[in-house]
C-alpha cells in the first residue's frame, strides 16, 4: 500500500525501445505506485520476448488513486492497438492519461517517445508543444536536466534559418523566470544561470548582431533579480572550467545545447517541460527502432525520470 500520489507513464510509439527499459527500469525500488497506459497486447509480447514475468494488473482510469496499488505488479490501463491505426492508439493513450490529470490533480506524468514526424506531422514542434496546447499552456520551456549541469534552448525544435527571427527579449525572460522557478519551488534553490549567444563568439557581420542588441542588454538588466551571465560563446561555455560554474546554460536554439549536454552525458539526463500544471519527464532519446528487440538499450534516463517524481 503506497501513501504516495502515482506516476502516471504513456508508453507512446509502439515500435519503440520503451517498454524494453520500462521492464528494466521498475526493477528498482520506487514508492510511487506506477500506472502504465499501454496495449496489454503489446506489453505481454514484449515481455514473452525479453522472457519476463511481470504480473499484470488491468485497471481502469477510475483506479488511479486505489491505495491498493503497488508496484509488485504492472498497473496497466489496457489501449486496444489496431497497426494499421497506429496514430489512434497514441492518441488515445495520450487522451486518458491528460484527462486522468486534469481530473484528480496528479503531478507526475512520464512518457515514452514518439514518432514525431509521423504522430505530430506539421502541426507541432515537438511533443512539448502537443502536451502544453492540451492544457492550454502558451508558455513552456524545455529543461534536460541533470544534477551537475542543464540545459534549457530557447527555441525549441525550430529549423535553423528560422531560429534568428524568433529570439527576443520576452522569449528569453520567460524561460529564464521558468528555470528559477522550476529551480526554486521544486529543488529549493537559486539556479546560477549563463546565457550563451546566437552567433559564432557572439560576434556577427551583419547591421544586426543579436548579441549585442538583444541579449547582452536584456542579461544585464535581468540580473536586478536573477543569478545570471553572459551572453557566452558556444564553443567555450561548456569546457569544464566554464560550465562547472553553472548551474543551467540557456542556448538560443535547439542542438546548441542539447548536443553538447548528450555527450557529456548520454543518457544520464531527463526532459523536463516547465511550465505546466504537472511534472512532465521523458527520457532523454527517442524511439530508436533500430534497436527494438535487442535488449541491449541503455534504461538510465527512465530509471532518472521516475526517480526524480519518486522523489519530488
Amino acid at each position: 500500500m503506497s501513501s504516495k500520489s502515482p506516476i502516471i507513464v504513456v508508453s507512446g510509439e509502439p515500435n519503440s525501445v520503451f517498454l524494453e527499459i520500462f521492464f528494466k527500469s521498475i526493477k528498482k525500488k520506487i514508492k510511487s505506485p506506477l500506472i502504465l497506459i499501454s496495449s496489454s497486447n503489446i506489453v505481454k509480447t514484449q515481455m514473452k520476448k525479453f522472457k519476463h514475468k511481470f504480473k499484470i494488473n488491468i485497471i481502469t482510469k477510475y483506479d488511479v488513486l486505489n491505495k491498493n496499488l503497488n508496484n509488485k505488479q504492472i498497473n496497466l490501463i489496457d489501449i486496444y492497438y489496431n497497426r494499421s491505426k497506429k496514430n489512434n492508439y497514441i492518441n488515445n493513450c495520450f487522451k486518458i492519461a491528460f484527462e486522468i490529470l486534469k481530473k484528480h490533480k496528479l503531478t507526475k506524468f512520464i512518457n515514452g517517445p514518439i514518432n514525431k514526424k509521423n504522430f505530430l506531422n506539421k502541426n507541432y514542434l515537438g511533443m512539448t508543444e502537443y502536451i502544453s496546447e492540451k492544457f492550454n499552456i502558451k508558455n513552456n520551456a524545455m529543461l534536460i536536466y541533470n544534477e551537475k549541469l542543464s540545459v534549457c534552448p530557447v527555441t525549441t525544435h525550430l529549423p535553423l534559418k528560422q531560429v534568428s527571427k524568433k529570439i527576443t527579449k520576452k522569449l528569453i525572460t520567460e524561460k529564464v523566470k521558468m528555470i528559477k522557478n522550476f529551480y526554486k519551488y521544486r529543488l529549493k534553490m537559486n539556479p546560477k544561470i549563463a546565457v550563451i549567444g546566437l552567433n559564432p563568439h557572439c560576434e556577427s557581420v551583419s547591421n544586426f548582431n543579436e548579441d549585442e542588441q538583444i541579449i547582452k542588454p536584456l542579461v544585464i538588466n535581468l540580473k536586478k533579480n536573477y543569478s545570471i551571465s553572459g551572453p557566452y560563446a558556444a564553443d567555450t561555455i561548456f569546457l569544464k572550467q566554464n560550465r562547472k560554474k553553472y548551474d543551467v546554460i540557456l542556448g538560443m536554439y535547439h542542438d546548441q545545447v542539447l548536443t553538447p549536454i548528450k555527450t557529456l552525458f548520454e543518457y544520464d539526463a531527463i526532459n523536463i517541460t516547465l511550465g505546466l500544471p504537472f511534472l512532465r519527464i521523458s527520457p532523454d532519446h527517442g524511439p530508436n527502432e533500430k534497436m527494438v528487440g535487442k535488449n541491449i538499450s541503455n534504461p538510465i534516463s527512465l530509471i532518472k525520470a521516475i526517480s526524480f517524481l519518486d522523489k519530488y
